[in-house]
């Protein structure tokens, strides 16, 4: 056994890049964050469908959610805090944002062709289908473009 220098610094990792074995530690907070996202999306889509047309409360709550899920997976999944590159990771995580209104869009329009008279539960549970493509995908473009070390 070597002998433990107690007064040298630990190493820090990089903005983004974490200790090894990241992807253990990632992961988990990445699919609570969701969760907690998802909810926090579908609970502000109910409440805007009251007063507006489904692609509108569709693109409102998904902007609002889409927002905080960047800054909470900034935080939290990537473990960068700060400022510095808080507005780039905003615009960044944007992409993923495009992504998401693009399913999930295409997926309330799609159940209006198919089923004109759904109910508010098919929405969202064709929603939720939605959603959960986008996250796989937001979840690569966070890991690999958006909060990758530098």
């Amino acid at each position: 056994m070597l002998p433990l220098d107690e007064s040298a610094p630990a190493p820090q990792a990089g903005p983004g890049a974490g200790p090894p074995g990241t992807m253990k530690r990632q992961l988990p907070a990445f699919l609570i964050i969701g969760v907690l996202s998802t909810l926090f999306y579908l609970l502000l889509y109910v409440l805007a469908r009251q007063v507006v047309d489904a692609q509108l409360g569709n693109l409102i709550a998904l902007l609002v959610s889409a927002v905080a899920n960047t800054a909470a997976n900034r935080r939290f999944t990537f473990g960068i805090t700060g400022s510095e590159g808080a507005l780039r990771h905003q615009l960044q995580g944007g992409v993923a944002f495009v992504i998401g209104l693009a399913l999930s869009s295409g997926a309330l329009a799609l159940l209006e062709l198919a089923a004109p008279d759904a109910s508010r539960a098919v929405e969202v549970g064709g929603l939720i289908v939605a959603n959960g493509l986008a996250t796989l995908v937001r979840f690569l473009l966070m890991k690999v473009w958006v909060f990758k070390s530098d």
